[in-house]
């Protein structure tokens, strides 16, 4: 999957929220808007200052992904039995890993190729679907899927499917293999370092 498209898309859907009664299409369209709204004048500044850049995507991220779900299926098995702490670093761990893996890649965000197809999905159930493409520099389309679980402040999205590869199907696959190599614990080591998060071990 292409780097630019993936940050792109996880940026957009995690910005994804609305009130209670907002359509799931609503949700994500609202969400294009946004982003390039706070991109549009300081790219070049937050090409230069990944602290500010980080900030951005905190700001739009945190209150509208639905961090501690996302990383449940990401882990699945192994969340049932990692410990309470072990949840609480993971969620933190994950998330801030993927900011960092492809912050630089928001920076190319233009909300003029992104086209969010008509609903055909049930608003009514608990989680949905919103569909929509992302053009391509040599014509050609990208199928970008949004999935969203409905929560008491409205929709949040947990996972983005790129060309029928689900983002999250993608990362427990390969943390699961790597859990299975090593251990839970050697996984959450290694994400937080990535992302710089200091141990209190």
């Amino acid at each position: 999957m292409r780097h630019p498209i993936i940050a792109v898309a996880l940026l957009t859907c995690s910005a994804a929220v609305a009130a209670a009664d907002g359509s799931p299409n609503a949700v994500i369209e609202d969400s294009v808007a946004l982003l390039a709204e706070q991109l549009d004048s300081r790219r070049e500044e937050l090409g230069e200052n990944r602290a500010a850049l980080y900030e951005i995507i905190d700001a739009i991220l945190l209150p509208r992904f639905d961090r501690r779900f996302a990383a449940q299926v990401v882990l699945a098995k192994h969340w049932r039995t990692a410990t309470r702490e072990q949840q609480t670093r993971f969620i933190e761990a994950f998330y801030q890993a993927l900011v960092r893996k492809y912050a630089d890649g928001i920076l190319e965000f233009d909300p003029d190729v992104i086209t969010v197809l008509p609903y055909r999905g049930d608003a009514a159930k608990r989680r949905t679907r919103v569909r929509s493409t992302v053009d391509l520099n040599d014509g050609s389309k990208v199928a970008v899927d949004y999935e969203l679980v409905r929560r008491k402040t409205g929709w949040l999205v947990f996972n983005v499917v790129i060309e029928g590869v689900s983002y999250v199907r993608n990362f427990r696959a390969e943390l699961d293999s790597e859990i299975r190599a090593s251990s839970l614990q050697a996984v959450i080591d290694r994400l937080e370092k990535e992302a710089g998060i200091a141990s209190d071990e």
